[in-house]
């Protein structure tokens, strides 16, 4: 079995990470950042003080086997939004389900008696969950767009006493996926930014929607959101100094650190950088995982396409910004090629209208200090994405020639 550990977000590689799910003898660990706090997903974090659902959700969405006899069933309820904001008529249709009045769940009901009972378990917790929160804080949960799926992590997390990671592998075992999903680290901290133009981005879904073309200075990790008044009231310097003293750095799982030390191949996947993979990088133990696993072959992906994150990067700022975000998870001195292999650079640019592709300079590519391929990894049929399956095949073949040499 050859161990694939892939950093991403929750659909920005998805075409690559689903290609190795079709190969073979191959076994893919997608390890995912979860503080997502747009939409329905904040409100669920807000609510229960927990990390974010959403990324994992959509990466575990994708692993669940077609053979699962609920499939379809199962489908449904990760694509499954209530629509309609109604607290009291969700509560109880979500009661009417935890007590066994009705076995169906956002209008369907599982025939496997042992996903059907776990449900039923994990939407009690959250039941019960929401009423004492609700009765002990006063506050109420808003089910506005809420995703099912984000409700039932909800209950799986209080049903795991409060342990994400192992809610995430509840689930996992639960739909018997085809890869593993873990979050990065178990802390529940709040992500946050500032532009090279002085902009705060107060969250991390500020951090993903409002555009820009002033580049991201700096991401940081905090205990609580800052207050936007009080931050109103000081400098730009101050704000980054307060930021510097309140940034917390998290630690990588066991979990985690286990996946990428037994890693045969690690890939630092394409997607949106400061949101989805920077956060994961500044972990604590995980460059030391990474540089200690000698025998890895360590493939980065560069974007194809420019993104709201990324304004007018270059693949060499893609690649030079994962190793900036990878020495700071440690105090110690590491070099390129101890974190990357090889970085594989697009060159075709199929669609002379699409404006925003990413381009390189080879000269600077070379002074970075990793290997470099450049090579056609575009789907000419999807304009600015990577051909999934061409990539996966492509990253196999360049590890056999690695391990043969070895």
């Amino acid at each position: 079995m050859i161990n694939v550990v892939s950093f991403n977000g929750g659909r920005g590689a998805r075409n690559l990470f689903t290609s190795f799910l079709e190969i073979e003898g191959v076994h893919i660990t997608s390890i995912v950042n979860a503080y997502d706090d747009g939409k329905s997903t904040g409100n669920v974090r807000n609510f229960f003080r927990m990390l974010g659902p959403s990324d994992i959700r959509k990466v575990q969405e994708v692993m669940v086997p077609t053979s699962l006899t609920d499939y379809k069933q199962v489908m449904h309820l990760y694509n499954y939004r209530y629509p309609y904001s109604d607290h009291d008529r969700i509560l109880s249709e979500l009661t009417a389900f935890a007590n066994g009045s009705t076995n169906d769940l956002t209008g369907v009901v599982v025939s496997d008696h042992v996903i059907l009972e776990a449900l039923r378990t994990l939407v009690q917790h959250l039941v019960k969950g929401i009423q004492l929160i609700e009765k002990a804080e006063g506050k109420q949960l808003s089910f506005e767009d809420c995703s099912i799926m984000n409700l039932i992590y909800a209950g799986a997390y209080l049903f795991c006493a409060g342990d994400f990671e192992d809610a995430t592998i509840f689930i996992d075992k639960l739909f018997k996926l085809r890869g593993t999903v873990l979050p990065t680290n178990n802390e529940d901290k709040k992500l946050v930014a500032i532009r090279e133009d002085g902009t705060i981005l107060y969250s991390e879904a500020e951090i993903v929607e409002l555009r820009s073309n002033s580049r991201i200075k700096k991401i940081y990790l905090l205990d609580q959101y800052p207050d936007r008044k009080v931050v109103a009231k000081m400098s730009i310097p101050e704000v980054e100094q307060y930021f510097e003293i309140m940034n917390r750095q998290v630690t990588i799982t066991s979990k985690v650190e286990r996946s990428i030390r037994d890693a045969d191949i690690i890939i630092y996947s394409p997607g949106t950088q400061h949101s989805s993979l920077y956060p994961s990088y500044i972990s604590k133990g995980l460059t030391e995982s990474i540089v200690s696993n000698k025998k890895a072959f360590k493939v980065f992906v560069t974007n194809i396409g420019e993104d709201y994150e990324t304004p007018s990067y270059t693949s060499e700022d893609f690649i030079n910004g994962a190793l900036r975000y990878l020495r700071m998870g440690t105090r110690h001195t590491v070099a390129p090629n101890d974190l990357i292999s090889v970085a594989l650079v697009n060159n075709s640019f199929s669609n002379k209208e699409l404006e925003k592709y990413v381009k390189f300079t080879q000269a600077e590519l070379d002074k970075i200090g990793c290997g470099i391929l450049v090579d056609a990894f575009e789907d000419p049929k999807n304009p600015g994405k990577h051909d999934g399956k061409h990539l996966a095949t492509y990253i196999m073949e360049k590890y056999y020639q690695q391990f043969k040499q070895s």
